[in-house]
């Protein structure tokens, strides 16, 4: 039985995943800053353990009590919407820190293990905002999008290992909490100066034409995890989908 790490269970796709490969019959090793068991179903195939992606403490701990990994999956993240001239500096360092910086932190100490034994796969969750341009996210689209080219350099130098790497890019989930995931208030990220460019796009945002839900992300993961036939970018939802054949 493979096991897999998971960061950022407490919520949103990376619950979802943990309850996906749960289901069939993987060993998880579900990750959060604040572990909660009652959100995941009770199974033996299944560990709850904290860890902080930020904390490179943090991350060594939760290494060493997870043992051999398989699979894992950076999925912890926070958001940030808003002006970019209007977002303070120390959070966005906050955002590069967990989406970029963490991400490379856990990869890094996952490689020892897969190198020595040439198999394994790394699964980077990024965003559809890495597929196109998008309005009100430059911040946040500049940590994801970073990712994107640490994969793609990554699969190459890794592969010599037999050690896969894969990017899922998830669409926009208005039934998540993840537009909640941060510190800093929409609210306050637009200037009165930005109110009238602001306005429509947060009124087209109410009424997506396609969206992304949980399981369509659990999923992508499920087919980046098992592929064997190289591909490296997985869209996950309806409208990262419609954005990656668009591109």
């Amino acid at each position: 039985m493979k096991t897999i790490l998971i960061t950022g269970c407490s919520s949103g796709y990376g619950l979802e995943t943990a309850r996906y490969f749960v289901s069939r019959q993987w060993n998880v090793i579900a990750t959060m800053r604040a572990p909660r068991e009652d959100i995941l179903p009770r199974s033996e195939n299944l560990r709850v353990l904290p860890l902080d992606v930020t904390s490179d403490a943090s991350i060594a701990r939760a290494i060493e009590a997870a043992g051999p990994i398989d699979a894992l999956v950076n999925n912890a993240g926070i958001g940030v919407v808003g002006a970019f001239e209007a977002t303070p500096m120390p959070h966005i360092r906050k955002v590069f820190d967990t989406n970029t910086f963490g991400v490379m932190a856990m990869t890094q100490a996952v490689i020892p293990q897969m190198r020595e034994r040439r198999s394994g796969v790394i699964v980077n969750v990024t965003s559809s905002a890495t597929l196109a341009p998008m309005p009100l996210a430059a911040a946040y689209t500049a940590s994801k999008q970073a990712i994107e080219g640490f994969t793609g350099s990554l699969a190459h130098e890794l592969g010599h290992f037999d050690i896969r790497v894969k990017l899922v890019e998830p669409g926009y989930a208005p039934t998540t909490s993840f537009p909640q995931n941060t510190s800093v208030r929409v609210e306050d990220l637009i200037p009165a100066a930005y109110a009238a460019f602001a306005a429509p796009i947060f009124e087209a945002f109410a009424q997506p034409a396609l969206t992304t839900r949980e399981i369509d992300v659990a999923e992508a993961i499920w087919r980046a995890v098992h592929d064997g036939a190289g591909h490296l970018r997985f869209p996950a939802g309806a409208d990262a989908v419609a954005l990656s054949q668009a591109a």
